[in-house]
């Protein structure tokens, strides 16, 4: 059997600096990989985030999604918003870097 159907991963979060950075074999870095792999969702940064914005941004992020209220889309959203609020992180240098790949819900 495919364990790629039958155990998917459904979310994998690459929280390194430029996880969804590509090149002329895979546009979208490893982020763009592990989706084509068999992952239906991948959180990936598009440039070198800042240690402790990204501690904070997946600190709020998985709280968020941890609820079972919202999709992964929206718990990225609300957690950048609350970065994009406060006024050390509020600079999208801190709260933009990430973008999600594959099955948003």
């Amino acid at each position: 059997a495919d364990q790629k159907q039958e155990n998917p991963i459904e979310l994998l979060v690459l929280s390194a600096c430029t996880t969804a950075v590509g090149d002329s074999r895979a546009a979208l870095g490893l982020a763009g990989i592990a989706v084509r792999g068999g992952a239906r969702s991948t959180l990936a940064s598009l440039w070198t985030a800042d240690d402790l914005a990204t501690t904070e941004l997946m600190t709020r992020f998985y709280k968020k999604l941890a609820t079972g209220q919202v999709t992964k889309a929206e718990a990225l959203r609300q957690a950048q918003q609350e970065l994009l609020q406060s006024e050390a992180f509020n600079h999208p240098y801190y709260w933009s870097a990430f973008i999600l790949l594959g099955n948003w819900l």
